[in-house]
């Protein structure tokens, strides 16, 4: 058994007993701060009846209302830049941080000088987690302007002691070189990323545990977590791939996965009330959050505990995840999940929910067969789904000579998903390779569209 080591060992191993007194203090203290200083919160509340002596236990978190991604645009909008959910004064923000959702137009979040600091704790925790260790020397092939994982990533390595390279992203041949050089033994990036390195690692000529690579830190999209995407990573890099999932509204990184590889601990009970709900409920509805416990499968919310800037209630996030157990051998006490995908990402075919990501382990799992790489093509928007559910997979032989493994991958996403698919196979390096977040769907409704306008004008 490994030796247990922490961080921060009285917040990481309390009991839940512990761990509802401390977030029934932070919260009642985060709920007079709101009420006092949110004109936004002030006013949800008050539409939902409700009034600041209604939070007298844990419990009653439930009876207010969600806090959803189109009201803060829309608070953004309305009372730029930052919102009426703002709760600080302007003077006392530090920096500000932005996130890109599927309307292209920045959402835009602050953060004061106490809660950089609670960001850099927690997100050091998380990473502590994983197994970063002062001896480290991290090469961080993320986005590093305004990611929210970028800066506090920077902070919160430095921090532990390890050594921190701020290559960004775009540098792949950069990295061949500095890599080898500073003895870098780590890497922080996304799944896709980690794919997209190897592959030009071997373009390059070289194989990439050559570069000695022992420790892959990833996340910002489901896929380190998936088993046959991890082994496939393993093997390239002959490296222990984990995995962090945050949030650009609540945290750069909430969760996180130990050595044991068996799911992300939750690390931030001291910044964050984590609930997981029916992804049906109506918004913006209060409504019961689903046990902690394993097998539970849901949309996680986030509530702020010690945030000054935009303090958030029952923020619905759009991840749905898996409670995969409430122990673990590392001696953490912090529930595991893993992320099955995004909400607003899910198809339906046949009435079947389908995550992208699914589709993606099922190709990745006939490795070397398949190279993992995969497009879903969608003609018209979804997120229902006529089918059979096109998929475009890369083979590592000859597309024409590969009937059997269509059939294979055909059979398996039958079986495993309980929806039918037409396979198409194409050869290797054909599908584009992304650096940042890997993009699963192809919306060829889109392309028609603008094919179409371009014909009539």
């Amino acid at each position: 058994m490994r030796p247990k080591e922490y961080l921060d060992r009285k917040i990481e191993t309390a009991t839940a007993k512990e761990t509802a007194a401390l977030q029934q203090g932070l919260l009642a203290s985060q709920l007079d701060y709101l009420f006092a200083r949110s004109e936004f919160y002030r006013e949800k509340c008050r539409t939902a009846g409700l009034r600041r002596k209604d939070f007298r236990a844990l419990r009653d978190l439930a009876r207010f209302p969600f806090t959803t991604k189109e009201e803060l645009r829309a608070s953004q909008a309305a009372h730029p830049p930052l919102g009426s959910h703002i709760a600080a004064n302007w003077h006392d923000v530090i920096r500000v941080h932005s996130s890109t959702g599927t309307t292209g137009k920045p959402s835009f979040v602050g953060i004061t000088r106490r809660d950089a600091k609670v960001w850099t704790r927690l997100t050091a925790r998380s990473f502590y987690t994983q197994g970063l260790r002062r001896t480290d020397v991290v090469v961080h092939a993320a986005g590093l302007t305004l990611f929210v994982a970028g800066l506090t990533s920077k902070d919160a390595i430095e921090s532990v002691g390890a050594v921190f390279v701020p290559l960004g992203t775009g540098a792949s041949e950069k990295a061949l070189t500095i890599i080898p050089l500073l003895g870098v033994n780590a890497m922080h990036c996304t799944p896709s990323y980690a794919a997209y390195f190897a592959d030009f690692v071997c373009r390059a000529g070289m194989d990439p545990q050559e570069l000695g690579l022992k420790k892959l830190f990833c996340g910002a999209e489901p896929g380190a977590g998936i088993p046959a995407i991890r082994a496939k990573l393993e093997q390239d890099w002959g490296a222990r791939v984990t995995e962090g999932l945050g949030n650009a509204d609540m945290a750069p990184i909430i969760f996180s996965e130990c050595p044991e590889q068996s799911g992300m601990h939750f690390n931030g009970p001291d910044a964050v009330v984590v609930e997981i709900i029916d992804p049906q409920s109506n918004d913006p509805q209060p409504g019961e959050s689903l046990p902690l416990e394993a097998g539970v499968t849901g949309e996680l919310v986030y509530t702020s505990l010690q945030r000054e800037c935009v303090p958030l209630l029952r923020f619905r996030t759009r991840d749905r995840v898996q409670v995969l157990g409430t122990s673990c051998a590392c001696g953490r006490t912090g529930f595991k999940l893993r992320c099955i995908g995004r909400t607003d990402d899910m198809l339906i075919v046949l009435g079947v929910n389908v995550f992208p990501s699914a589709v993606k382990d099922v190709v990745s799992s006939f490795h070397p067969a398949t190279t993992g790489e995969i497009q879903i093509v969608l003609d018209t928007p979804g997120p229902g789904v006529a089918p059979p559910l096109k998929v475009i997979a890369e083979c590592c032989g000859e597309p024409a000579a590969s009937a059997g493994l269509k059939l294979a991958i055909e059979r398996k996403i039958k079986a495993a998903l309980g929806v039918p698919a037409s396979v198409e196979l194409q050869g290797a390096g054909t599908l584009p390779r992304f650096e940042m977040k890997g993009q699963l769907v192809r919306r060829a409704y889109e392309n028609k569209a603008a094919v179409s306008a371009e014909a009539q004008s």
